[in-house]
């Protein structure tokens, strides 16, 4: 007879299924953890602005405007994998467990190669969107990528501006679409469970949504917002909007999964 094997080590994860309005609960939680501990979040929301900063002015100062959208749309591609110290502090206040900056440093440590991974698979989404912004100018302009001189005619004033701005809009949108579903709780997963591996933290997270379509779609909703008008100022509301998702996001991920313990002690005993 053969012997079942298991998909998952350790406890398997399950969904729980949450009321429309309980992302309301997680932000309110995330702005809880924010002033719990104010010195990492402000730290970690600094350093993301700065690093904004740094890569517009490198593109203006290289005469490729075209990219400043599409660039800023990367705190939706790739913004979970630069929340893991956040989420990490969230973990250790959730633990009652001491806060300090190289614990959010080296919070990729507890599962590196596996949140490395889900990284790149974020990024490599956001640099399809990238390469897919640079692809409409060329089909939409004819002349090629336009030089910052005439990147507003394009953008606004031109015949062509609304087919392309609608077209831009649908492919980000889908984009933006398929890295939440995948992404949603799949670092803050990986970063729980010290042994899981990206495939099992993808699964996890698309049951997630799938489960609770109307609570994650207001959830999806609210970080657009939140994000866009934090964008506003010189992304300067960035400084305390991306800890406050980033912390709601662990809780978020701490309310909607839970673990079954095993019932057999010998398999139990086989996982820890």
């Amino acid at each position: 007879m053969s012997e079942p094997v298991a998909v998952f080590q350790g406890p398997s994860p399950q969904i729980r299924r949450v009321p429309i309005d309980r992302p309301w609960v997680w932000l309110a939680a995330g702005w809880n953890d924010l002033w719990a501990a104010p010195v990492s979040g402000l730290a970690w929301g600094a350093a993301a602005v700065a690093a904004g900063w740094v890569a517009i002015a490198l593109l203006l100062w290289l005469d490729q405007p075209w990219l400043v959208l599409p660039l800023s749309a990367g705190f939706f591609f790739v913004g979970p994998f630069m929340a893991v110290g956040l989420y990490e502090t969230s973990r250790r206040l959730g633990a009652r467990l001491p806060v300090d900056g190289w614990a959010t440093l080296s919070a990729w440590r507890r599962n590196p190669d596996q949140i490395a991974l889900m990284g790149v698979v974020l990024l490599l989404l956001h640099l399809a969107w990238m390469r897919a912004a640079q692809l409409l100018f060329a089909l939409f302009q004819g002349s090629g990528v336009p030089s910052w001189d005439r990147f507003t005619d394009v953008l606004w004033h031109s015949a062509r501006s609304l087919p392309f701005l609608a077209a831009g809009v649908m492919i980000g949108a889908a984009l933006a679409a398929l890295a939440f579903v995948i992404g949603a709780f799949s670092i803050p997963f990986l970063l729980d469970r010290r042994h899981s591996n990206v495939f099992e933290a993808i699964a996890t997270s698309v049951a997630a949504v799938r489960l609770n379509p109307r609570p994650m779609l207001l959830w999806a909703g609210l970080i657009v917002m939140l994000v866009a008008m934090a964008m506003v100022p010189g992304l300067l509301g960035l400084v305390v909007v991306l800890p406050t998702v980033a912390h709601a996001t662990w809780h978020a991920y701490r309310d909607v999964v839970v673990f079954e313990q095993p019932s057999d002690p010998a398999h139990a005993a086989a996982s820890s």
